[in-house]
């Protein structure tokens, strides 16, 4: 025996891998160390003997199949087959050449164990899970469900694998789901509620979870959990139509309060006007003037608030509506010796509905005004609070507001003015929260009123 064949010899006794070589009769000529403990089997039990021979149970598994394959098209293999007679799993890689065939073989049963047990606690978790669970592939078409999902849509298994998910969204919702199921594609998990349809055709609220598959650091599919809230969502519609009654019994009973007092000075004087034998008084009709204009106000008010608005939004010059307002309230602000101060920068359009954005102007310059009687001045401040958004403080030096009363502006009917109905400022919030903004105010008494506006910016570029 040459020197080198000893030394690779003692080389494939010392690796880990079990190693054994076959030539072109399918004969053993060299097996290592660690493949006799593999296998049970001492070197001189197979050196010289057929492998078919000494494992005939191979010819019926992968052994045999991958074996020739490797030498009849002279490539390597690579591959896992599990051997009963030893209750093993192997791991091999079998290389052709000129002579026959060399084979590497590792025990991977613990790995294959662990392995299995995962895939059973999966298995476990997506069969008996009490939601509905389920998986795409990139075209959304339907690679598995669980019992729950079949349940939940009335579908069966079958009839699921040969549907996409797009037949089974509500139409109104199959625009926003898609658009989530394409984000998962891209790798971001998505949670979201819509509207499935059954296949009784019912709508099925339900709040969905969709998380990329990763495979190799790509997304291959699309897993999804799904939890009917049909029971929920009724149960919120129920309790919003409560809360709406019950602020439409206590509105009305406001506006009944606030209306019966001008109605009860109406009737009083007609009383008067009926035993003063035709004799009017110019006193009296201007007291009754003023209490239909009291009705008229607050009716007026109400109508402006209660009526459906269009919400036609379009993007407008902030500082043109202001100066429009500023416009039509300058006689007014002269009247009473007040100076209006606009400040500004360079500011994008704003997406707006453009008459109540100048009703919410006209509600708040009117208030500083009104909170003005000897006179002063009233500023506004237009600028980028940062690149999203518009920044709006109005600013008077009025009487003042006490703490403890700003936190009830905008109920219906509260107010701080003699005469005022406390429905401007509820409409004032109600359109800036349609626009998507907030608004703040501070006061202090004696010195004025500062009211803050945010608002969505949008740039033209």
């Amino acid at each position: 025996m040459k020197i080198t064949e000893i030394g690779t010899r003692e080389i494939l006794d010392r690796i880990t891998d079990g190693f054994f070589s076959l030539d072109k009769n399918w004969n053993f000529t060299y097996i290592n160390k660690e493949a006799t403990l593999l296998l049970f089997r001492s070197r001189e039990d197979l050196v010289g003997k057929n492998v078919w021979d000494e494992f005939p149970e191979s010819v019926q598994l992968l052994f045999y199949e991958q074996y020739h394959k490797a030498v009849l098209e002279q490539i390597s293999v690579k591959f896992d087959a599990y051997f009963p007679p030893l209750n093993t799993w192997f791991n091999v890689r079998a290389y052709p050449s000129e002579n026959g065939l060399t084979v590497y073989f590792q025990d991977v049963t613990e790995e294959k164990k662990a392995l299995t047990q995962n895939a059973q606690h999966y298995k476990s978790l997506f069969e008996h899970n009490p939601d509905a669970v389920f998986s795409f592939d990139l075209n959304g078409k339907y690679l598995s469900v669980n019992t729950a999902m079949e349940k939940l849509l009335g579908y069966s298994e079958e009839e699921f694998l040969q549907l996409t998910y797009v037949p089974l969204v509500s139409h109104d919702d199959i625009e926003k789901t898609t658009e989530y199921y394409e984000n998962a594609t891209k790798g971001t998990t998505q949670n979201y509620e819509t509207k499935a349809v059954h296949k009784n055709g019912e709508v099925v609220h339900v709040s969905v979870t969709n998380m990329p598959i990763i495979v190799d650091n790509e997304v291959i599919g699309v897993y999804g959990i799904a939890k009917d809230i049909t029971g929920q969502k009724l149960t919120e519609r129920k309790l919003v139509k409560s809360e709406k009654l019950s602020a439409v019994g206590q509105l009305s009973a406001s506006i009944a309060h606030e209306i019966r007092n001008p109605l009860t000075a109406l009737k009083g004087f007609l009383q008067l006007m009926s035993s003063s034998e035709g004799k009017v008084t110019v006193s009296y009709l201007e007291v009754m003037s003023k209490e239909i204009e009291r009705i008229e106000l607050i009716t007026g008010e109400l109508l402006l608030l209660a009526k459906p608005q269009a919400h036609h939004f379009k993007l407008e010059n902030i500082y043109g509506i202001i100066e429009h307002v500023t416009a039509l309230l300058k006689s007014q602000a002269l009247m009473n010796s007040i100076e209006i101060k606009v400040m500004y920068e360079e500011l994008p359009p704003i997406r707006c509905i453009v008459n109540q954005i100048k009703q919410v102007f006209i509600n708040i310059i009117k208030n500083a005004i009104e909170s003005m009687p000897s006179g002063g001045e009233i500023t506004v401040n237009l600028k980028k609070k940062n690149k999203n958004t518009l920044f709006i403080q109005i600013a008077d030096q009025g009487c003042g507001i006490p703490e403890d009363l700003i936190e009830n502006i905008g109920i219906p009917f509260y107010t701080t003015k003699q005469r005022g109905t406390g429905l401007g400022m509820m409409t004032t919030l109600k359109i800036i929260e349609v626009h998507n903004g907030t608004m703040d105010i501070s006061s202090e008494i004696g010195k004025g009123t500062i009211v803050n506006i945010y608002l969505p910016m949008y740039s033209l570029i």
